[in-house]
């Protein structure tokens, strides 16, 4: 949706869960000294200033890096995902939040492929600018799910794609169902990660149950939420990973009740993690 904007929500709740749950996979992808390919499709303008007009209007991030950044005695991954926080602010001060693709930037090596969709012009224009001199890094001007499509299965041929569109048109949910599939068949081997808000209005479960009747197997689900949920509002962040690498539930169970604490705004947060469906039976 082209009128929306990340910088109003950057570093809040759902971007940990989302970026801490990122950074597992790109680490997962640089334990081995093959290349990979990172491939998003909606990737925003990648850096994003706490100070700003849009993140001062509902300073989400308060609720959010704010609490990571002065908490002590982190899981190992957590750890791991506020270092790459902390290379972007090198005064010691939180000042500016790393997006997905700054993320995925900061961890990639020499021969790693990034390729960037974004669909809004202003923040295609930043995208460009902030990644002009990086190697490796292609930014397109283009529809997210069109893009990465015409790029599977890409050069080279291991790595990941983020899914993380805004929701705010309720046929995202529709638009994610219907892509996962047509991704997998062009890319089988490829790990996909889908984000999706938890709202009263409970669409992203009726995305999750679309898609686990398309017979995908290996799809592990990991949701959290800082509260009871709420008359309106978002209350919880989830992701879908489908081909997760090996372990990776493992290293969430460690984390992901440590982030719960930390982010907790009222009675009832938890986090969940399930399979929607489980690995095949020779993996």
């Amino acid at each position: 949706m082209l009128s929306y904007l990340h910088g109003f929500h950057a570093g809040n709740f759902a971007d940990l869960h989302k970026h801490h749950l990122l950074v597992c996979l790109l680490q997962a992808l640089n334990r081995k000294a093959k290349p990979w390919s990172y491939l998003e499709t909606h990737s925003g303008k990648a850096f994003y200033a706490l100070d700003s007009e849009q993140s001062a209007k509902t300073a989400e991030f308060q609720q959010g890096i704010a609490r990571l950044w002065t908490a002590t005695d982190l899981p190992e991954s957590v750890a791991l995902y506020l270092d790459q926080v902390k290379a972007v602010n090198t005064d010691a001060v939180l000042s500016h939040y790393p997006g997905s693709p700054a993320l995925a930037a900061g961890m990639a090596r020499e021969g790693d492929q990034l390729h960037l969709m974004e669909l809004h012009p202003g923040e295609a224009r930043q995208l460009k600018q902030a990644f002009a001199t990086h190697p490796g890094v292609g930014v397109h001007h283009r529809d997210g799910y069109e893009g990465v499509l015409s790029l599977l299965p890409p050069k080279p041929n291991r790595g990941l794609v983020l899914i993380d569109p805004s929701y705010e048109v309720k046929s995202e949910y529709d638009q994610v169902a219907e892509f996962l599939p047509k991704a997998l068949k062009r890319w089988p081997n490829g790990c996909f990660a889908i984000w999706y808000p938890l709202l009263p209005s409970r669409r992203w479960k009726m995305m999750l149950e679309s898609i686990r009747r398309t017979g995908i197997q290996n799809m592990l689900c990991s949701e959290l939420t800082i509260g009871a949920e709420a008359e309106q509002g978002m209350y919880g962040s989830g992701m879908l990973i489908v081909n997760p690498p090996w372990q990776l539930d493992q290293t969430l169970q460690q984390a992901e009740p440590w982030l719960v604490d930390v982010l907790r705004q009222r009675d009832g947060a938890t986090c969940q993690l399930t399979w929607l469906a489980p690995p095949p039976a020779d993996s």
